[in-house]
């Protein structure tokens, strides 16, 4: 066959890039069948010794016209639109030259050509439809956009770049499954031909030819059955996958033939996306794919075909093997699932490496994670390497590299020294890593934790340890791998940071761990107290810190936590702990104090939650008393936490009564149930059982009385305990409604026998009376009174004639018995409240007789009557008492008001005071308008000597202002604010609990509404006509005083306070205000500028230099982020324009106001602090010094007005930034940055340069600071 002398040389000329067409005479039937024949006819010519060539110039073949048809039917298969046959013709075509080349004497008639062959390699990307890579694009961007919070939209040019593809998908040209198969067969022909040429034709002197071979992109092509095997003495023709002809492929291109060392790092280049789960499209730049199973399979054929490298190659493969690592953790997406599977790839690989290359690399790792990504993913590396069994030393290997070895270094350096770390997330991932380090199976990575904690044994282990190391480390090198890679120089000074030869440093460091745990269990960020919980959980369940009560309430306390995601994890890890200690009364005892509040819980999640773990473990276990065993660890467990709740947690028994009122709702009790409950009343977990019965009796239709009225004449016969009494007492009144008359009758009788017989316990008493009132209750209101009229008020007789013997009798108090006054007032005062109309005036003034001077009782007020002889405790009873019967009476409580007030101020019982509180705050709710003018008397127990009674007010008047009793009048909130300075840390902590969490979402402007009135109050300063005007007594402005420099410290606490939990527009309108109700005061000479006037004039330029009092959308923009985890370029960039454009509109409204509203005052202010020669002028221009900083090119234009202070502030200015200065090169002549010229390092950059080479063929170089580690805490 002739061609065209004329087209032949013309695609020569053109180099291969484009062919005109064919003569119209010549045509090729059968396209297909005819290449397929004639590469059977030519594929034994690559062994045989007869000469295909020579059979080419005896037939008249030019082997310059075979070159050019077949470049015509590659070229062919380029296009877009090409046909199914144009594809399989240009990929047979490919596949006859490939084969031309590697038969001997190719090289002679010069078949090679270097933009041909490359075409050829290409061919598979150009004929395999592009359509089926982008939907699998398109599915793995939808997958990264699902995984976790840090989701990222669409930018314009991943849009434009969508169309341009759905354009491009609706030009090419529908392939069905058919056509697919016979383009796969094309593929794996062509594949196989360029492996039997990379047998026979070396590319080492075409080193770009070597870097086009599409193998890599063809290890996951398709799915392999089984395993993949790696090695040379392979047959071609029985590789039927195309993994397997790939990594073959790769194989081959690690030979010498085909390059030096360079083929190596070529391949690995090559490989480190497969590893990383990427692709890499026609642009060149990578993208990450789904995480399938096809994917996470070959990724494991690529860590094989590595290990397989290593094994083969021994010393050669090391070095390359160790930048393979680098750029692992380089280039590793920082993404949950992509992390863990790119550690484990890191852990096996380092399997391969021996000591030496292992501990230099960990060393690398530990010194290179300074960016956030990079410590998250050193952490999840340090996991995997736990996993594995510890290395031990050669001789041969450096003293310095020792340590790195072991797995003490990795729990203790990796894991345990990012604890602290700047960034919320490393600090919260650090603390899940520590807590799974101790289910791992190394005993060694648990004995390296318990090593953290302050027992005897990890302390000596540790000096032993210390002793060992610093022995063996006198002096430090740092050996390189033979080339220049990924590393981090250090000095002589560089250590890490928790084995620095100091002992007592580290006995020191030992016993401050479990403080910094705790601190970090309330961490200002969610995540992180989160997994603090889960380590700290992890500590205690595993023994590694002491199942102290200390230790167990810092996992209680968190159910209280203000994010919902805390609370829940404090269940579970509360849950878990229980399950693993069930016999620790500790661990239950915590258990209770923080599942049982959970159920009244503001979160309803978090109240189903709480439920459902009181379900699981006390409601379904409660079994019948013949099948209770004691080997039932969970039934014991039942048992054990009821017997708490009857005993040392009575107190959550208000909360334990919701679960059931929820549940009788839900219809959990069931016949079975109750039946139960009742085998046991009479068994050794009576107290338990009646515990039960108390809450499910009220929801249950039918009981066993019988077995019910036993247990009450036991309880009358008998000594029942004081907590066992009360509940059967409440299951009584529960069935009292079905019980005869006659029953009835005699429980009334055993009842009154028993009250009157004034040997009961208080709780008992109330207890009774409560019964009695229940079983008096009638259809007739009128009925239900007669009855409680005759009964309660025969108690209220017999505690009158008692009290009177007493008080009236001239030796009645020489003889008292204590315990029976406080009975018979107990008594009066519970009863009393079911018979006001049998409350006399005596009994008042015999209950008042207690609290004062008896031979004053009739005539005078009680705020004038001496203090009374008797006893603090029944001094603190009949206030109790004397509560009550005001309750009842409004006269009484008009009467009494004054004198509980005046008890406030004088008396000096803890135990009255306390109650005299109590008694105010209830008569509140009862008679809110009369108590209200009384209210500055209660507060200003927040100030009182006994911490009890500063928290018992501030608890009682955050309920009172939640439930709009109070209202914020007077001095009210100056006095609560000013609790966040207390001297006891709980109160002042619980002070911030009850302002942020309970009453600013009531009220969410109360801070900003007193802001400017702090100033002066906290001041003492009066002379404004609006502020601080509201009447205080002396000792009132004397306890709430924090006037005075020493106070300043404790003010500023309180204003930074407020700021910080102010909204944006309550910043920008606050300075607002204090420019003109504060700074123009003194600028109109409303206010004199005397001492008082002074102070509070520089306070409040102190308060406008607050950090706290910028807009967050000004101090926060520019450094947002800064230390998370790095999103792509697109989404930083559109967040940093979008950061840009919010700070300057922000900025231009805030010039504006500054211009228009405080420059005139400033100046103003300024030339009469001048005249005056204030010291609150440099306050003043510290102010502006500060302010101005944003301003730095406007001072001139801000300060027209006044010249001289645009002068100074420019000089100042100056001075502050050459001062700035000085500090940076002080602090750079101590740590030297990575990438400077000293080093010779090369920048690290992820986009390919010099000729598209990638950045693994570069060297790069970090550098660490020289004389300090670097400091990662918050």
């Amino acid at each position: 066959m002739f061609f065209c002398a004329g087209w032949v040389d013309a695609v020569w000329d053109f180099e291969f890039t484009e062919t005109e067409p064919l003569d119209a005479a010549i045509v090729i039937k059968n396209g297909s069948k005819e290449f397929k024949t004639l590469y059977s006819l030519l594929l034994p010519y690559m062994t045989d010794t007869e000469s295909v060539w020579t059979v080419f110039g005896d037939n008249g073949v030019s082997v310059k016209s075979l070159v050019a048809v077949l470049s015509y039917f590659i070229l062919g298969g380029k296009s877009k639109t090409a046909s199914v046959q144009q594809r399989i013709s240009a990929l047979q075509a490919s596949s006859l030259y490939l084969l031309l080349l590697g038969i001997p004497g190719s090289v002679v008639n010069k078949m090679f050509h270097q933009i041909l062959f490359d075409t050829c390699l290409n061919t598979v990307s150009n004929c395999w439809p592009q359509s089926l890579v982008k939907k699998r694009k398109k599915d793995t961007l939808k997958s990264s956009q699902a995984d976790g919070k840090r989701s990222k939209p669409h930018r314009k040019d991943n849009d434009e770049m969508e169309v341009d593809e759905d354009e491009e998908q609706e030009e090419e040209v529908h392939l069905s499954p058919q056509d697919l198969l016979k383009i796969r067969e094309g593929v794996v022909l062509l594949v196989k031909s360029l492996l039997r040429l990379l047998l026979k034709f070396p590319l080492k002197d075409e080193p770009q030819s070597a870097d086009n071979c599409m193998f890599a992109k063809l290890t996951n092509f398709e799915p392999v059955i089984g395993e993949l095997t790696f090695g040379a003495g392979q047959d071609i023709d029985d590789m039927r996958t195309m993994p397997e002809l790939a990594y073959y492929g790769l194989w081959l291109l690690c030979s010498s033939n085909h390059g030096d060392e360079k083929s190596l790092r070529r391949v690995f280049h090559r490989v480190l996306y497969v590893i990383l789960m990427m692709s890499k499209g026609e642009s060149g730049k990578p993208s990450l794919m789904m995480a399938t199973q096809a994917v996470l399979a070959a990724r494991d054929q690529a860590i094989g075909f590595v290990s397989h490298v290593v094994d083969e190659l021994k010393e050669p493969a090391l070095p390359f093997l160790r930048i393979l690592l680098q750029h692992i953790s380089f280039r590793m997406v920082d993404k949950t699932d992509y992390r863990t599977h790119g550690a484990q790839a890191v852990a096996k690989l380092l399997a391969k490496m021996p000591c030496g290359d292992y501990a230099s690399f960990i060393k690398w790792l530990f010194d290179y994670s300074r960016q956030v990504a990079y410590r998250m993913f050193a952490l999840d590396v340090s996991m995997a390497l736990l996993e594995q069994p510890e290395r031990e030393a050669n001789e041969n290997l450096d003293a310095e590299l020792v340590s790195f070895l072991s797995h003490r270094f990795l729990v203790h350096n990796m894991v345990f020294g990012r604890r602290s770390d700047a960034s919320p997330t490393v600090r919260g991932h650090a603390l899940t890593c520590l807590a799974q380090c101790l289910d791992l199976p190394s005993m060694n990575a648990t004995r390296s934790i318990k090593e953290l904690f302050p027992t005897s044994e990890s302390l000596s282990h540790t000096y032993i340890y210390i002793c060992t190391l610093n022995s063996q480390t006198t002096q430090k090198t740092f050996r390189t791998l033979p080339f220049k890679t990924i590393e981090i120089t250090n000095n002589d000074h560089a250590s890490f940071e928790l084995f620095d030869g100091n002992v007592m440093l580290m006995f020191s460091l030992a016993k401050d761990t479990m403080a910094l745990l705790k601190h970090r269990v309330s961490d200002p960020k969610t995540n992180v107290r989160k997994c603090a919980l889960q380590a700290m959980m992890g500590l205690l369940k595993h023994n590694v810190i002491m199942l102290s009560e200390e230790n167990l309430a810092v996992l209680s306390e968190r159910t209280r936590d203000p994010a919902l995601s805390v609370k829940k994890k404090a269940l579970q890890c509360l849950m878990d702990l229980l399950a693993a200690h069930p016999e620790n009364s500790l661990v239950q005892k915590a258990w209770l104090r923080g599942v049982v509040p959970a159920v009244v819980d503001a979160e309803s999640s978090v109240q189903e939650k709480a439920l459902e773990c009181l379900e699981q473990t006390i409601l379904s276990q409660v079994k019948s008393h013949g099948s209770y065993s004691y080997r039932d660890a969970q039934q014991t467990l039942t048992w054990d936490l009821l017997g708490l709740l009857c005993d040392n947690c009575q107190d959550l028994g208000r909360y334990f009564s919701r679960a059931f009122t929820v549940w009788s709702k839900q219809n959990k009790f069931t016949a079975a149930f109750i039946n139960n409950l009742i085998s046991h009343t009479e068994a050794e977990h009576a107290t338990g059982a009646w515990l039960l019965l108390s809450k499910v009796a009220s929801s249950c239709p039918r009981l066993d009385y019988g077995k019910i009225l036993d247990a009450w004449d036991d309880l009358v016969r008998s000594n029942v305990t004081v907590t066992t009494s009360c509940h059967i007492l409440c299951v009584i009144g529960d069935i009292g409604e079905h019980l005869n008359e006659d029953t009835k009758s005699r429980i009334v009788e055993d009842i009154i026998t028993w009250l009157k017989s004034f040997d009961m316990p208080l709780e008992v008493i109330s207890a009774s009376v409560e019964t009695l009132c229940r079983l008096g209750k009638a259809e007739a209101v009128s009925d239900t009174q007669t009855f409680l009229n005759q009964h309660c008020g025969e108690l209220v007789s017999l505690c009158e004639a008692y009290l009177s013997s007493v008080i009236l009798n001239e030796n009645g108090a020489q003889n008292l018995n204590e315990d029976l006054v406080v009975k018979h007032l107990y008594t009066l005062g519970v009863a009393s409240l079911h018979c006001p109309s049998k409350v006399g005036k005596r009994i008042v003034l015999l209950v008042q007789s207690v609290l004062t001077s008896s031979e004053l009782a009739g005539s005078q007020p009680l705020s004038q009557f001496k203090a009374s002889s008797m006893p603090s405790s029944v001094r603190a009873h009949a206030v109790i008492t004397l509560g009550k019967l005001c309750l009842q009476h409004e006269e009484l409580t008009r009467k009494y008001l004054p004198a509980f007030a005046r008890e406030l101020e004088l008396c000096s019982e803890l135990a009255v005071r306390s109650n005299v509180v109590v008694v105010m705050c209830d008569l509140c709710v009862r008679y809110t308008n009369m108590v209200d003018r009384y209210v500055p008397n209660v507060s200003a127990c927040l100030r009182d000597k006994e911490p009890l009674i500063r928290k018992q007010t501030l608890t009682m008047l955050t309920n009172l202002l939640q439930e709009e009793y109070v209202k914020w009048k007077g001095s009210l909130f100056f006095r609560f604010i000013a609790v966040l300075v207390d001297s006891d840390p709980t109160i002042a902590s619980l002070c911030e609990y009850c302002l942020v969490h309970l009453l600013l979402k009531k009220n969410p402007v109360m801070f900003s509404q007193h802001f400017i009135e702090c100033i002066f109050h906290f001041n003492s300063y009066e002379k404004h006509k609006t502020y601080n005007n509201f009447p205080q007594t002396a000792s009132e402005k004397a306890k709430f005083s924090l006037k005075g420099a020493q106070n300043k410290e404790r003010r500023f606490t309180i204003y930074r306070f407020l700021l910080v939990h102010f909204t944006d527009a309550q910043r920008f309108n606050i300075t607002i205000k204090i420019s003109q109700n504060i700074l123009a005061c003194f600028v109109d000479g409303e206010l004199p500028l005397d001492g008082d006037g002074a102070a509070v004039l520089a306070e409040t330029f102190g308060i406008l230099s607050l950090k706290e009092i910028k807009l967050s959308a000004l101090s926060g923009a520019a450094g947002a982020g800064g230390d998370e985890p790095q999103e792509d370029e697109q989404m930083a960039m559109a967040k940093a324009v979008m950061q840009v454009a919010q700070k300057k509109v922000v900025s231009q409204v805030q010039k504006k106001v500054f211009i228009e509203s405080m420059i005139p005052i400033i100046i103003n202010l300024k030339s009469m602090l001048e005249q005056k020669r204030s010291p609150v002028l440099k306050d003043l221009m510290g102010y502006l010094q500060l302010t101005m900083q944003d301003y730095r090119s406007e001072v001139k234009e801000f300060f027209a007005a006044d010249e001289q202070l645009a002068v100074e502030l420019e000089y100042n200015l100056k001075m502050y930034e050459k001062e700035k200065e000085q500090e940076m090169e002080a602090q750079m002549a101590h740590c030297s940055l990575g990438g400077d010229a000293a080093s010779g390092g090369t920048p690290v950059s992820t986009r390919p340069s010099n000729g598209g080479r990638s950045f693994l063929c570069w060297p790069v170089q970090l550098r660490k600071r020289r004389h300090r580690q670097p400091r990662n805490h918050a």
